[in-house]
């Protein structure tokens, strides 16, 4: 499975960017996520939607950001409104279940005061 991240970017804080991610190669449906590594900081999950539709945000996006799928095209999005510059860092997909551990390669978004 590889996945490709795309979609990142350099705003003004209250703007917003769309990421994408589509998985190849995909052999079982996979629970699909977002996390975001700021400079000096440990990755940090940002959303999941379950293969099954479940959605999950952490705090700190909840209510800005949007995650959805479309499975037929394997792939994810994640659309962030509200941009703050807490919300700077590498944006990293990640495809999931049970042992299967997939990341993409990151794609940076960065949101200036």
């Amino acid at each position: 499975v590889q996945l490709q991240a795309s979609g990142g970017g350099s705003v003004q804080a209250g703007g917003s960017l769309t990421l994408s991610c589509t998985a190849s190669r995909v052999t079982v449906p996979l629970n699909m996520g977002w996390y975001r590594q700021a400079p000096g900081k440990q990755r940090e999950f940002v959303a999941v939607i379950t293969r099954g539709g479940s959605i999950n945000y952490s705090n700190s996006v909840k209510g800005r950001f949007t995650v959805s799928k479309d499975d037929a095209k394997n792939t994810v999005w994640l659309r962030m409104n509200d941009l703050k510059p807490e919300d700077t860092g590498v944006y990293f997909c990640n495809g999931a279940f049970q042992a299967l551990n997939y990341w993409g390669q990151g794609t940076q978004v960065t949101v200036s005061s």
